[in-house]
């Protein structure tokens, strides 16, 4: 609820975020191939409709790296980067994937992004910082590569014209760099310091310096100093026709990054989110934003948490940092001017480094294979395809590992322990135990689905060609199950009726127990074949034994056995 005390906070923490994204709004922009105002008219307009519509109190919409790399590797198949027909195609791509996104809000399928594993952000995300960084080859080393070049062309050009880098030109780019690393170190203990802006106003000193020794230095160049103009995206059928593919990518990918950043703030904040609710918010931003000569935007990672960090207690201060950017824009326009090219490279480059979270990518690669796999294969897919390919690529690789762990759900054979007072019920691959000879206890430990079906049929069949006539199978790790499951276990229980004993199921789920009563799969089964718990399926299954087996037993593993 906003009042004077929010206000306040929410003020403070929204000028805090002006200075901050005026550099990034910047080199976001040159990222995306645009000229540098449209990063920051961008940074104006998105934050604002972001805010009114959607859930996050903390979330700061507006350019950012990822989604600036996509644009850039679109559109250059189109037009030249920088010139009016890619400016035009980036306000019509921002649109469409405005409406993919605002569709897919009002749909309420906000959990759509849960399908992307994390595996697949951070292959991606590496993959892009290595892309970011190959971008700006040409305005660290003062080089000429070709329009178009590839990654691996981009960096062959380097190898082989290491002899015309451009020393000046390099060592505004580096000591631009080192300076922003040292601001931002600085900036751990004093958080309102703007180490970018720093850094580029070293880089620009520099440049005035060295413009002595050589006059070729490129530079920005000044800025204009208006605010962003209505302009609607001029929409053709063959610019839609050619760019919806490309913008649901664009679309998809600017969800995941929002959402993603949302959640990690709400698990801080204890806010609640409704993920949807963002999903209309970054539509509605980027709809909107499409008419005012913005580009397509998403959550930003520093912004939103420099937002938290800073006090924020709503979504005014997303407000307060657009108002308070078009204010210093005002007063500062006429500065670039002075700033170096190279110096936007050596902070670009920055911007790449810290989007490489090394941290999770050795874990991964420590923990899981499946997923070191998929951020592998998102990773190389990035660097050598289409960037909306590689996201793609990585979420059905992602998926396909799923369904082929969830294809074959765990099957155990448990037996009492009767070196435990409460004979609990253990796997007997963990302790060599013995078993009943008519009775054989199964746990199933996954989903009962058609993609599971073979694998267990492979495993049931070979229990039933076994000994003992009766299967009790322990269900309560049966999360779901299908159509072609609940027949699964209807035929099973006529081919162990054949052989002449039974099947049983205990500790089913509630839905796994309706679904199976809904389609008449119990009834088949047998109405008797079902208990709630193991113990009560034990006691009904050892009356119907045959006695004269059991008198000559000398297991007796069931306490039945030995009250007989």
């Amino acid at each position: 609820m906003v009042n004077k005390s929010t206000l306040k906070s929410d003020l403070g923490a929204g000028i805090t975020n002006a200075i901050v994204v005026l550099p990034q709004g910047v080199a976001f922009a040159m990222i995306a191939g645009l000229p540098p105002i449209y990063g920051l008219y961008t940074a104006m307009v998105v934050p604002i409709v972001a805010a009114l519509f959607g859930s996050s109190h903390h979330l700061i919409s507006g350019p950012n790296t990822p989604v600036s790399l996509v644009f850039f590797a679109v559109l250059s198949q189109f037009a030249d980067p920088g010139s009016a027909t890619f400016i035009e195609l980036a306000f019509v791509l921002t649109f469409i994937s405005g409406i993919i996104q605002l569709i897919m809000g009002l749909a309420r399928l906000g959990s759509l992004v849960n399908f992307v594993s994390n595996a697949v952000i951070v292959g991606f995300t590496t993959g892009a910082a290595v892309l970011i960084a190959t971008s700006q080859v040409k305005h660290i080393f003062g080089l000429t590569v070709p329009k178009g070049a590839s990654f691996i062309e981009v960096w062959g050009y380097l190898v082989q014209h290491l002899g015309d880098i451009n020393p000046y030109v390099l060592t505004i780019a580096v000591l631009t760099f080192l300076a922003a690393v040292l601001f931002k170190k600085l900036a751990k203990k004093i958080s309102w310091l703007p180490h970018l802006l720093l850094a580029m106003v070293v880089g620009s000193v520099l440049a005035i310096f060295l413009q002595q020794y050589d006059n070729s230095i490129a530079l920005v160049g000044k800025l204009p100093s208006g605010l962003p103009k209505f302009h609607f995206p001029e929409l053709t059928y063959d610019r839609v026709s050619t760019l919806a593919s490309s913008a649901f990518a664009v679309a998809l990918l600017g969800l995941i990054q929002a959402i993603s950043i949302a959640r990690s703030i709400a698990n801080k904040s204890h806010q609640r989110l409704d993920a949807s609710q963002e999903f209309i918010g970054e539509g509605m931003s980027n709809i909107v934003g499409s008419m005012f000569n913005c580009y397509a935007s998403s959550g930003s990672f520093t912004r939103s948490g420099i937002n938290y960090d800073a006090g924020a207690k709503t979504p005014m201060s997303a407000i307060f940092a657009a108002i308070s950017l078009a204010l210093i824009l005002l007063l500062v326009a006429p500065l670039t001017a002075y700033l170096p090219i190279a110096a936007m490279g050596g902070i670009i480059l920055l911007v790449a480094y810290n989007l490489i979270d090394w941290g999770i990518i050795k874990r991964m690669i420590k923990v899981s294979k499946r997923e070191t796999v998929v951020m592998s294969i998102t990773f190389f897919a990035t660097l050598f395809f289409e960037l909306q390919f590689a996201i793609y690529l990585g979420v059905i690789f992602s998926l396909a590992l799923y369904l082929q762990q969830t294809s074959k759900p765990r099957v155990v054979e448990i037996a009492p322990d009767s070196s435990d007072k409460d004979r609990s019920f253990i796997n007997i691959e963990r302790k060599q135990l013995a078993t009943c000879p008519q009775l054989r206890i199964i746990r199933i430990d996954g989903p009962l689905y058609f993609g599971s079906v073979n694998t267990l049929i492979d495993k049931l069949s070979s229990l039933i060609t076994q000994e003992p006539a009766n299967l009790l199978i322990v269900g309560n790790g049966i999360s779901i199950i299908d159509m072609a499951g609940a027949e699964l276990l209807e035929k099973q229980a006529a081919l162990w009726r054949a052989k002449g004993g039974r099947l049983y199921l205990c500790s089913l789920r509630l839905q796994v127990r309706e679904f199976l009563s809904r389609g008449g799969f119990k009834e088949n089964i047998g109405e008797d074949a079902f208990f709630a718990t193991k113990e009560e399926a034990i006691r009904s299954i050892y009356a119907q034994l045959d006695k004269q087996v059991c008198a000559q037993c000398d297991v007796k593993i069931f306490k039945e056995c030995n009250h007989a």
